[in-house]
């Protein structure tokens, strides 16, 4: 990909701002870099760290996040960064330079459950993705090859992905107990043998499959409604956790004011579960009620 393109996104610490770019910066891997000296495997970070408002740097699958000292505020330093690293990925110049030998690193999966029966968690002992990624079908996969390989076996219903974990959706023509081996022991090889997880193309496509979850902060920066915001804000503080810890993934949709109804969109193990009515009445419907003073009424899943 020639068109470099960097997107600057607030954070909620003042001094953090993500630089975010149009193709994939790491594959499964984040670095972190506090001085120029721990930089040596990264040419761009140690260029940035010539920027002597710059603390910190970390590099992450498609964004850099730079933490800055307090003797300059990012209004005025921001422009000049994303200007940096995009003329450093025009030179074609790699990101990450790899002096470690190139052995195979250790990868760790181990298979979760989760409240839908249907679905199994497998976890790994390092960040896979940034954002959230689903795949409902293997006509979604065109960009995300992982994704493209599991659907190989003829189990394997649905597919997403999130953090350090793939959620996997099977067909009831085999048992867990069958086929969850088979399928930890092909995730763990594929990441250690550093094939690529999603490609370039994945981060602009726009399909319903493919689609990345925004984070909380750049929801916030849309022109919202204050008692979406304070929606959004509860959903990310007490639940998203939660539902991630099940293999699964919930998104603010919309507000309705005359009906007090709040509508949200459940990925992952949570659409189609069984039990997540039971948690949207009994859990999330509970909370907001409560916190926010009977502003809302009801909560209506929409499986993603």
């Amino acid at each position: 990909m020639s068109d470099f393109n960097i997107t600057v996104q607030s954070t909620n610490n003042e001094n953090i701002v993500k630089f975010i770019a149009n193709t994939f910066l790491t594959q499964a891997k984040s670095y972190e870099f506090k001085n120029i000296d721990e930089a040596k495997d990264s040419t761009l970070a140690q260029q940035l760290f010539y920027l002597p408002f710059v603390k910190t740097v970390y590099i992450s699958q498609n964004f850099i996040a730079i933490e800055k000292y307090n003797i300059v505020t990012w209004e005025e330093v921001q422009e000049e960064v994303s200007e940096a690293i995009e003329e450093y990925l025009k030179s074609g110049q790699p990101v990450i330079t790899n002096t470690v030998d190139s052995k195979k690193i250790p990868v760790t999966v181990y298979a979760e459950t989760t409240p839908n029966p249907s679905v199994l968690k497998f976890v790994a002992n390092k960040e896979l993705v940034t954002g959230t990624f689903e795949f409902k079908s293997i006509d979604d996969t065109q960009h995300a090859p992982i994704a493209k390989a599991l659907f190989n076996f003829p189990f394997v219903k649905e597919v997403f992905m999130s953090a350090n974990y793939i959620s996997v959706t099977k067909y009831n023509i085999a048992e867990w107990n069958e086929i969850s081996m088979e399928l930890r022991e092909f995730i763990r090889s594929y990441i250690e043998d550093g094939n690529k997880l999603l490609e370039d193309a994945i981060l602009t496509t726009k399909t319903a499959s493919e689609k990345v979850e925004n984070s909380s902060e750049s929801i916030l920066e849309k022109d919202l409604k204050d008692i979406d915001k304070e929606i959004i804000a509860i959903l990310e503080e007490y639940v998203k956790p939660a539902v991630a810890s099940d293999g699964g993934h919930i998104a603010f949709e919309s507000f309705d004011e005359n009906t007090k109804t709040v509508r949200v969109i459940l990925q992952g193990a949570c659409s189609g579960c069984p039990s997540s009515t039971v948690t949207l009445k009994n859990g999330i419907e509970t909370m907001l009620k409560d916190m926010l003073q009977g502003r809302v009424q009801n909560v209506v899943a929409i499986n993603g």
